[in-house]
């Protein structure tokens, strides 16, 4: 027989054994024989070939089929006689529902059909939900909600990171408090009260892995099972997804150039909150006006409910100061809670935000936090800590705003460049934030345009994917990046696009009727 080291695998005939050395050979024939044991193949009190015998028939060590054995009858699955050997164990089955043979192909569709379908509430709610995909390798700008990463200082972080690992190895090893770290939750009290107006005590700041557990813990805490929750819309999906998780309705309403239509979220019945995104709206860009920002604050007091405010990248402001956020409104303590993140300053990967809530309900949030996921990585907290309070932090900020500004410049030159009237992008909402959108006529133009970018390895958000929340938005277009790629390559990018969607274009046009494209929205209405 050929040596086993010779080829991957060994085959041996009538016994059907077809050992695989990849997964050691002792593994090999250990998982065939259960399963032959576990399917009835090998009947109970079924005599097993002696270990010696076994070796020689199929080319291997005594020792590789002994602990096949030994493992087999540590499971239970076999049973060793002294002087008689091994023998197959009496299983007891359970008898089938129905003496009827079931075919094969019908059983797999069965086993698919009942592994994809799960009837839980949780996966009814979630089964519409597609998660922002990973970056891939190959894979160029114009992805959406991405910082100027090229620019973060990873020398320096790496350096904190090692003091840390000298100073403080003890600290790492145990758990935390689940609030976050005392320290780093004065540094972002203190940063939100200099740099954005928002008064608040290191008490009420809580950490989080990242802005989106932030809102599923508010909706959590704050939400019964059938109640509603309005929002924006379109608005941000993934947010939609974890408000959803706490069993409440989730009820679009719709925009305006002032932000979230008040009349609209009046006429709601039984709303307990409201999600929004006055500094930036996601993702049409519409600043939310100082009264609307006043009148929903009523309407949270007329109505004891709540306003989630997700401030994702309010420090993206290039005219003038970053905006003062809802929360930091005379009666806002009670009603608004405050959402931030360091994802679009630092780096997605760190996952690492906060909520801001009124001091009595950060003991229960700190509870819920503990039983989700316990604590934030203390290494991250301490390095992160340190960032804050050496400086690094604030010069980082302007450095990334200074970034910002510049490649959305060099991204609106481009587009018009390129463009021209033919797909205009919104005048209006173009001085902060890290994307624009572009409104399309319908969801097929969506389609076509975001396949043929994706031919050029190029990420481009549809606004049905990225932004429209299920069976809740009918409009369409295009969430487009730019802070995540530099200034040289925003060029070679948008005239590559443009290249590759010119006949995708003039046969839209000719089944739109010959017209060209103009779809900028006066004063930034939707």
């Amino acid at each position: 027989m050929e040596p086993i080291s010779k080829r991957a695998t060994l085959s041996l005939e009538p016994d059907g054994l077809r050992l695989d050395r990849r997964l050691g050979l002792a593994n090999s024939l250990h998982a065939q024989l259960k399963q032959k044991i576990l399917l009835g193949q090998l009947a109970a009190a079924q005599r097993l070939p002696a270990s010696r015998e076994l070796a020689q028939r199929l080319g291997v060590s005594r020792n590789t089929v002994l602990r096949a054995y030994e493992q087999l009858m540590a499971e239970g699955l076999l049973e060793g006689h002294v002087g008689a050997g091994c023998f197959v164990a009496q299983l007891r089955r359970e008898p089938a529902a129905s003496s009827a043979p079931i075919r094969a192909p019908a059983l797999r569709r069965n086993i698919e059909r009942t592994a994809a379908e799960p009837s839980s509430e949780l996966w009814s709610r979630l089964s519409g939900f597609q998660p922002t995909p990973a970056a891939l390798p190959g894979q160029r700008g114009l992805r959406w909600g991405l910082p100027a990463q090229d620019k973060f200082p990873h020398v320096l972080w790496s350096r904190l990171q090692q003091r840390f690992w000298r100073r403080h190895p003890e600290l790492a090893s145990g758990y935390a408090d689940p609030a976050g770290l005392p320290r780093l939750r004065e540094l972002i009290a203190a940063y939100l009260n200099s740099s954005r107006g928002l008064a608040c005590s290191a008490e009420q700041v809580l950490l989080t892995a990242g802005s989106q557990q932030a809102i599923a813990m508010a909706a959590l805490a704050l939400l019964k099972p059938g109640e509603r929750v309005a929002m924006e819309s379109p608005g941000y999906r993934s947010a939609a997804a974890a408000l959803g998780l706490s069993g409440a309705k989730v009820v679009p309403v719709p925009l305006d150039a002032e932000g979230m239509r008040l009349g609209a979220l009046e006429a709601l019945r039984d709303c307990r909150l409201a999600y929004i995104t006055p500094s930036h709206q996601f993702p049409s860009g519409v600043v939310m006006s100082a009264q609307r920002r006043l009148d929903l604050l009523a309407w949270a007091q007329r109505h004891q409910a709540y306003l989630l405010e997700d401030d994702y990248d309010g420090e993206y402001r290039y005219a003038g100061v970053p905006l003062a956020p809802l929360a930091s409104l005379a009666g806002a303590e009670q009603r608004v809670l405050y959402v931030g993140t360091f994802s679009k300053l630092l780096f997605p990967g760190l996952r690492l935000g906060y909520l801001v809530a009124p001091t009595a309900w950060v003991p229960t949030l700190a509870k819920l936090r503990s039983v989700l996921d316990r604590q934030s990585s203390i290494v991250d907290q301490y390095v992160l800590a340190d960032f804050i309070e050496e400086g690094h932090f604030l010069r980082h900020v302007r450095r990334m705003r200074r970034t910002a500004s510049a490649r959305c410049a060099a991204f609106l030159r481009a587009w018009e460049r390129e463009f021209g009237t033919t797909l205009v992008l919104p005048s209006a909402n173009v001085e902060a934030g890290l994307q624009l959108l572009l409104r399309l006529p319908n969801p097929h133009w969506e389609r076509r345009l975001v396949q043929a970018a994706q031919t050029l390895g190029l990420e481009i958000g549809g606004l049905r994917q990225v932004g429209g929340l299920p069976a809740h938005s009918q409009e369409a277009g295009l969430v487009l990046g730019f802070a995540s790629t530099p200034e040289a390559q925003i060029e070679t990018t948008v005239t590559e696009l443009a290249r590759c969607w010119r006949p995708v274009l003039a046969e839209l046009r000719r089944e739109n009727g010959g017209l060209a494209l103009d779809l900028e929205l006066e004063d930034g209405h939707s």
